[in-house]
């Protein structure tokens, strides 16, 4: 299974998903309107854009994931088998 590209809307998956790879759910600051704005899955401790990005509640996170019918793609592993951090939010 390794390098395959997965889709989820579901909150389990994705905060446990999340979660084993030090990730949290984080949105880009000025683009906040109702809620949090454009969001993302931040990965404090490999990724130096901290400064760029606001951490949020996974509440805040799934309500916008489910208010604007988006999804988490991502991957558990790459194709040589490492944990994989590889994510994108797409439309549902």
């Amino acid at each position: 299974m390794s390098g395959i590209t997965r889709k989820t809307r579901d909150r389990d998956t994705i905060e446990r998903w999340a979660s084993a790879r030090g990730g949290v759910p984080a949105s880009v600051p000025g683009t906040q309107r109702d809620g949090a704005g454009i969001i993302r899955i931040h990965f404090p401790e490999y990724e130096a854009s901290a400064d760029e990005l606001e951490q949020i509640s996974w509440n805040d996170f799934f309500d916008k994931l489910e208010r604007e019918s988006l999804a988490l793609l991502y991957q558990e592993a790459t194709r040589d088998g490492e944990i994989s951090r590889f994510n994108k939010i797409v439309n549902a």
